[in-house]
């Protein structure tokens, strides 16, 4: 497969001259499973924030499937899906239904075409039966998968997950995990950042460890993750031993 996402010299200098990221060269290709790891700080969160537009780079560019978004934010955001570790943030709708509506609604789809869309949506992260209750009545869990059926509405290609499994019990971190591998399944293409590589290392295909805004490393999971505690980032237990390391949902 091609490469839907390609990175090229991606610098970032926030307000106060503070550097978030540092000169990323990366190609992801369509239908991969990127997994991104680093310490707090190390620039996960705000190399994802340019993958829609969120934020402009100071150097350098991004572009999907062959177009910057720089000169097309609009599509940006309608071909990549975020979901942020606050899933809070992410409510706008006064009901399940609502929310789910928001983002097909500002494309100016026409009603039918609109509650296609939700419903589908609904279906796909099981929240049917709330689909007139508040938001905020949901369980963390399923905030995090209420924002998931928003960008699946939208029709998203990439989608991006950032911290998907915190402050999240045991059964809820199932849920998600899940849903992100029904997702990939599907053939969207996924960015995930964690703190906790063991919940998700075994359905990856590449591990990325960052490090003060840069790519410390790039590669196999397998390979990688030999190198993670000089970086900061937690080895999985399974793998000190040499131990394949097993899915959460077995």
């Amino acid at each position: 497969m091609g490469n839907i996402l390609e990175i090229k010299n991606l610098k970032h200098h926030f307000a106060d001259g503070t550097p978030g990221i540092d000169g990323i060269n990366m190609t992801v290709r369509e239908g991969e499973f990127v997994l991104i790891a680093g310490q707090n700080g190390s620039g996960k969160t705000t190399l994802l924030r340019h993958l829609n537009g969120l934020l402009v780079p100071t150097v350098g560019s991004v572009t999907l499937a062959g177009i910057s978004v720089s000169e097309n934010p609009a599509r940006a955001r309608q071909m990549v899906g975020m979901v942020f570790q606050d899933a809070d943030s992410q409510i706008v709708g006064e009901t399940v239904r609502d929310d789910v509506a928001f983002g097909p609604e500002n494309l100016c789809l026409d009603r039918a075409e609109i509650q296609k869309r939700v419903s589908e949506a609904l279906e796909a992260v099981r929240l049917t039966e709330f689909a007139d209750q508040s938001p905020h009545l949901l369980s963390g869990g399923q905030k995090r998968r209420l924002a998931i059926a928003g960008i699946l509405a939208m029709k998203s290609e990439v989608l991006v997950f950032d911290e998907p499994f915190s402050n999240l019990d045991y059964p809820g971190v199932r849920q998600i995990l899940r849903q992100i591998l029904s997702l990939h399944q599907a053939g969207h293409t996924i960015l995930l950042t964690t703190h906790d590589l063991e919940k998700v290392f075994a359905h990856a295909d590449r591990l990325i460890i960052m490090k003060d805004g840069k790519i410390a490393r790039d590669g196999s999971p397998n390979e990688v993750v030999r190198d993670a505690e000089m970086f900061g980032v937690r080895q999985p237990c399974a793998s000190r031993p040499g131990i394949e390391i097993g899915s959460w949902l077995n």
